[in-house]
């Protein structure tokens, strides 16, 4: 018998589970299988989503499917010209194949996985519909019927207790319940956020651990707070950061450093006990294989419109289950990323919670729902039972809330 190096055996390991999901969905898709035909596929941004668009997918059937891209509408069109040959006229239901053939491309440009993540994200919708069955039952679930949510602190200043305590009476009076909230760091730096910062100095670092400590006296011990960085500490700073919020027994520290693995994650995970998550910017298992094969951080943190939507994002969820790897699911997106993200963790037993713009003043996100709004109890949002993502769009909402020199699909 051939003996197996432990490259062979990561590269089974990697490649058995997504086997057995697509096997399970092509059992359901079978009957259906060279029915309908992709039509035309298109890119379109609105606001108030962090800079991502969405995609749509039409087919002959009459049948769309909608997606979320982690790009502009510009970038997201451009790129869909590029890959409009190996999906106009093709069926739908194939996504393992379309899926590998826009991953595969190198030229005459590499393959831009924001872009085909939403491409990705639409295709599954559309599977949905065309199936009669809800996203996450297609990729195996649902393993839960509500997903944990966590929400973000908004209009507080972290340094005056006055604030912090009329923040914590606010949330408290949030219907929908939220018990985990992530707060960013860079108020209490006095930086710009996401911007790389110089080594952080002593009064800094003071402030830092001031200010945390505000917020956790301010709602006590039953909400949970995480620390939320945008990648811009260095090594030495990151590991002070720690040191600094972990009185405070933070939920954990997001994106300390810098977005790729280095030595430097390392160096972070061998000085702190706090829980370390990262993972918002990166793409594919092989943005995240050298975080888990060398346990770099405690929970993966995918964004499905950026990291290669439902098919990419389980396989990366897959390999992270081989190492008891909690996934958690970046969200700053649409009402179509909100949903995605409540039908990938409901089909995944390693999850841990999503982030969520839902309940913030203004209820901007939920005008996207023309029928029923996303339904947020005890900070858990109800997976949807609809056909695909179970979402019927406001297109009015749409039309109102297109960026500046967008036209309408």
């Amino acid at each position: 018998m051939k003996h197996l190096s432990r490259r062979d055996l990561l590269r089974l390991a990697v490649a058995l589970p997504s086997a057995s999901l697509f096997s399970r969905y092509r059992a359901l898709a079978a009957a259906s299988v060279n029915r309908v035909k992709i039509t035309n596929i298109r890119a379109m941004a609105i606001k108030n989503i962090a800079g991502n668009c969405l995609i749509r997918v039409d087919t002959d059937s009459g049948l769309t499917g909608y997606g979320e891209a982690g790009a502009t509408g510009p970038m997201a069109r451009a790129r869909i010209e590029t890959m409009k040959s190996l999906l106009i006229g093709k069926d739908p239901l194939a996504i393992e194949v379309h899926f590998q053939n826009m991953t595969s491309l190198m030229h005459t440009y590499m393959a831009h996985i924001p872009t085909i993540s939403g491409i990705d994200i639409a295709l599954w919708d559309l599977a949905g519909k065309l199936l009669g069955a809800p996203v996450s039952t297609l990729l195996g679930g649902p393993y839960r019927e509500s997903i944990p949510m966590y929400s973000h602190g908004i209009g507080l200043n972290m340094l005056d207790k006055a604030s912090c305590r009329d923040w914590a009476q606010r949330i408290k009076e949030m219907p929908e319940g939220f018990t985990a909230f992530k707060n960013g760091i860079d108020t209490a730096l006095g930086i710009p956020s996401a911007r790389f910062a110089p080594t952080l100095t002593t009064q800094q670092l003071r402030d830092v651990g001031r200010a945390y400590g505000n917020c956790r006296e301010a709602v006590g011990e039953d909400i949970d707070i995480a620390v939320h960085c945008h990648n811009e500490l260095d090594t030495p700073s990151a590991i002070a950061v720690a040191k600094a919020v972990e009185p405070m027994n933070p939920l954990f520290i997001e994106d300390a450093l810098n977005p790729p693995f280095s030595e430097a994650w390392m160096a972070l995970r061998r000085s702190t006990r706090v829980p370390l998550l990262t993972g918002e910017k990166l793409e594919m298992v092989r943005g995240f294989k050298p975080f888990v094969d060398n346990q770099a951080v405690d929970i993966i943190h995918p964004d499905l419109a950026f990291a290669g939507g439902f098919t990419g994002t389980r396989k990366i969820a897959d390999y992270a289950s081989l190492f008891r790897t909690p996934v958690a699911l970046h969200n700053v997106g649409s009402l179509v990323l909100t949903y995605a993200n409540a039908h990938f963790g409901a089909s995944i037993q390693n999850f841990y919670r999503s982030e969520s713009q839902l309940g913030r003043t203004g209820h901007y996100i939920e005008g996207m729902a023309a029928g029923s709004p996303p339904e947020v109890r005890k900070g858990l949002l109800k997976v949807p039972t609809g056909p695909g993502l179970g979402l019927e769009i406001n297109a009015e909402f749409l039309k109102q809330n297109l960026v500046a020199g967008e036209e309408y699909w």
